[in-house]
């Protein structure tokens, strides 16, 4: 099964935070992937991913509008940087990219 984890964080810390993850953690799901996405907000990180999750991973998505606190965990793994509106309008997408990139390294 793929395993996806993403952190999103947008400039302001608020809605585009947590709407990005949701439209990924929708768009995964919906492909029957397993995800887990961290949130780096106002208030901090939330669903803070482990480094279990970090190596079971197939795939990391990271926002890109704004730094990633900790982006050192995810050395060596593949990685796709998206900006956060395209998270949260273009989830779906992403996901189909991903899936054709998977499939071209399987």
């Amino acid at each position: 099964m793929t395993k996806i984890v993403a952190v999103t964080a947008c400039p302001s810390g608020v809605a585009h935070t947590y709407m990005a993850a949701e439209a990924l953690e929708s768009a995964a799901k919906a492909k029957g992937w397993q995800v887990k996405v961290e949130t780096q907000g106002s208030i901090g990180q939330e669903n803070v991913l482990t480094a279990e999750d970090i190596v079971d991973a197939d795939m990391v998505i990271l926002t890109k509008d704004i730094g990633i606190q900790f982006e050192e965990r995810f050395t060596g793994k593949p990685l796709v940087r998206v900006n956060i509106s395209d998270a949260v309008k273009r989830a779906d997408a992403i996901m189909n990219k991903i899936q054709s990139h998977l499939a071209q390294t399987a």
